[in-house]
């Protein structure tokens, strides 16, 4: 049986932690800069500045979004668990009466208050402009976006806690997380349009149909990227992946259960390896 009081308690002292050491805070003012700079100055190498319209605007963000976001996530989770195991505190949290199921949830949803909340802090100045310039529909759409970023830095989040259960030790568990930041975020598109290339088209040929269009649901960043650009019509024909994307990943509501996926099944695995663990 799960309990939620100590489940809160320690969710609660995880949450201020990273508000006393202003981890919080320095994460929310770096979301603040890079969002309102990349809003404003997003067009100014077309010769215009402000907001433009809420797609572009919302476009240029989910770059930002991308690098930051995943990033962010992964330097907050890697060493949750880790971390104590290195300090010796983990023997001593786990001589109370609490399950490691209950300590790895308490642990996982305290850095994910302190991200969401950073997160939103840094976006929700943009989405004042967006709501003085666009109106309630313009944010409508900009609601999705930070939803959507939301999901993103969980499902990371997700990642980083498992990888910090798996590790032994806290320096290689922050080299995994640079590597497994760089793979998503970088190395996975750049090598699936490489080898498409270097192929002559013949891996897309193998890759018939739609496949290669679901191919991108093992990259999270994907998943978030079509969630927020390929949704909109207009902006479809502006991406080389819209040829491959499957109508069918144009539903908002399987992205989002694809999303939901990169955060639950991590979360899982990281709760069975630490339960199964015989040894702290």
């Amino acid at each position: 049986m799960i309990h939620l009081q100590m489940i809160g308690a320690l969710a609660g002292k995880e949450f201020r932690d990273r508000l006393r050491n202003r981890w919080a805070l320095v994460a929310a003012l770096l979301f603040t800069v890079f969002s309102m700079a990349i809003a404003y100055f997003g067009g100014a190498q077309q010769g215009q500045v402000g907001l433009r319209s809420v797609e572009v605007t919302v476009t240029s963000l989910v770059s930002l979004a991308i690098y930051l976001v995943p990033l962010m996530a992964l330097l907050l989770g890697y060493d949750a668990i880790v971390g104590e195991r290195e300090r010796g505190s983990l023997d001593l949290l786990l001589a109370l009466p609490i399950t490691r199921l209950e300590l790895l949830l308490g642990k996982y949803l305290g850095l994910a208050a302190a991200l969401l909340a950073a997160s939103f802090a840094g976006f929700s100045i943009v989405g004042v402009l967006v709501y003085r310039a666009f109106a309630w529909a313009g944010l409508f759409h900009y609601l999705g976006f930070m939803l959507s970023s939301a999901l993103l830095g969980l499902a990371f989040l997700s990642l980083a806690m498992l990888l910090s259960v798996v590790a032994r030790e806290r320096a290689r568990a922050s080299g995994v997380a640079m590597v497994l930041w760089f793979g998503f975020v970088l190395v996975f598109d750049l090598l699936l349009l490489g080898l498409l290339v270097a192929s002559s088209g013949q891996l897309g040929a193998w890759l018939s149909g739609d496949v290669l269009g679901y191919v991108l649901l093992l990259n999270p960043t994907d998943v978030f990227r079509i969630l927020n650009m390929f949704s909109m019509e207009d902006m479809r024909g502006l991406y080389g992946l819209a040829s491959v994307v499957p109508d069918a990943l144009m539903r908002p509501g399987v992205l989002t259960a694809a999303m939901l996926g990169w955060i639950v099944a991590p979360l899982l695995l990281a709760a069975w390896k630490f339960r199964s663990s015989s040894s702290c």
